[in-house]
């Protein structure tokens, strides 16, 4: 009976504070939003390596946000992800498990069949805490450095492809990040990248301020055992927006990586109420002009975005109807030869869904850089809640 007697006490005293902390919670405020997305894409290879292929990509993305006290937002976004295809090899070309600025791995896969492929991954999990004199936030986030519309060459921590059609958000990066604001439109941002092991993190600042019509920033950091230095600038023209973003890296600690600068100059312009250009001139200095050399390991391990060192896109969106808007992006390696052309329409459904459909036409020769993406065309189908 004793036994017993004790047994209950220390289950009610191991249960009073999960329940005083759900009650807790259950005070505070609670937000929950998403969308689902549906991309049947049929691609056709250069060459005759491989067979025409028929995909479909479905992914689901659930963003819970949950007030813990003033200030305090714990937020999540996870995403499931199914892949299905008429073609094997489509899988052998899937994304590391961790991004190279992420130090837990955070993804499982449980279907990885000849061919259906599913899974799951946490691609936000942050803290954040708004205070008096800034922020800060701990935990898988976003980090939104540069100006670029295509490229960002001080975007250090969160990368994209400008190829990429099937995921809008860049991969969080494992990171604590701080911002002290200094005045009107003036702030100190802080971050340090967690990384497997304590050698390999990362640390970077970045100062932005305002100076009549232009946004300015200027950064610094050891990313990757390497100093790194940029700026970038953003603000209008008479009637047409600039931009300009610059980064110059290091030599690497082991000397086999000589040091670049990367820069882009962007500018866009409000035609008419219904069309839109805009163009960017990347010019890559770690990029190599030989496409001989061209390093496409580190291209599908994320390490780099682009092969060669110059690059134009230049781009047009025009409102054929208020609720249909269409979109023409033309990228070029300049060095090469090679490129792609993007285009798509999207048709608002509703005040929560869209329809589009588009299509990814590279050229080149088979050497060259944007040869290896095959042609493409493709549906979608979006849904928020």
């Amino acid at each position: 009976m004793n036994c017993m007697k004790r047994t209950i006490w220390l289950c009610a005293i191991a249960v009073l504070p999960v329940c005083l902390c759900l009650q807790r919670l259950a005070a505070q405020e609670f937000s929950f939003s998403g969308y689902v997305v549906d991309i049947p894409m049929y691609s056709i290879p250069y060459g005759d390596a491989y067979e025409n292929t028929l995909v479909n990509l479905t992914r689901l993305r659930l963003r819970p946000n949950l007030q813990l006290w003033d200030g305090a937002t714990l937020a999540l976004e996870h995403e499931s992800v199914v892949l299905l295809s008429s073609a094997s090899y489509f899988f052998a070309m899937e994304s590391p498990d961790i991004t190279n600025r992420q130090a837990v791995d955070l993804r499982w896969h449980p279907v990885r069949e000849k061919h259906a492929y599913a899974q799951h991954f946490v691609d936000r999990l942050y803290l954040r805490q708004n205070l008096s004199w800034g922020s800060f936030v701990l935990g898988r986030q976003r980090i939104q450095w540069g100006t670029g519309r295509i490229w960002n060459p001080t975007d250090l921590f969160n990368p994209i492809n400008p190829a990429s059609i099937d995921k809008i958000e860049k991969d969080g990066a494992d990171a604590f990040s701080a911002k002290l604001h200094l005045g009107h439109l003036t702030d100190l941002h802080f971050i340090y990248n967690f990384r497997p092991t304590f050698d390999s993190s990362n640390i970077a600042a970045r100062f932005r301020t305002n100076i009549s019509e232009y946004d300015l920033s200027a950064m610094s950091g050891l990313v990757d055992k390497r100093l790194v230095f940029g700026g970038d600038m953003a603000g209008n023209l008479y009637d047409a927006g600039v931009r300009a973003e610059a980064l110059w890296v290091g030599e690497s600690e082991d000397g086999r990586r000589d040091s670049y600068l990367r820069w882009i100059f962007g500018a866009d312009y409000q035609l008419t109420s219904r069309l839109y250009l805009m163009l960017e001139y990347l010019y890559n200095g770690e990029g190599i002009n030989d496409p001989k050399r061209y390093d496409y390991s580190r291209l599908f391990r994320g390490e780099i975005l682009n092969l060669n060192r110059k690059y134009l896109y230049l781009g047009a969106m025009y409102q054929l109807h208020p609720l249909v808007l269409t979109t023409v992006g033309f990228n070029a390696n300049t060095n090469d030869g090679s490129g792609f052309v993007l285009a798509n329409a999207v048709y608002s459904s509703s005040d929560n869904s869209m329809l589009s459909a588009g299509l990814l036409l590279p050229f080149g020769s088979q050497t060259d850089e944007y040869r290896i993406y095959p042609t493409m065309f493709y549906a979608k189908a979006e849904f928020h809640f």
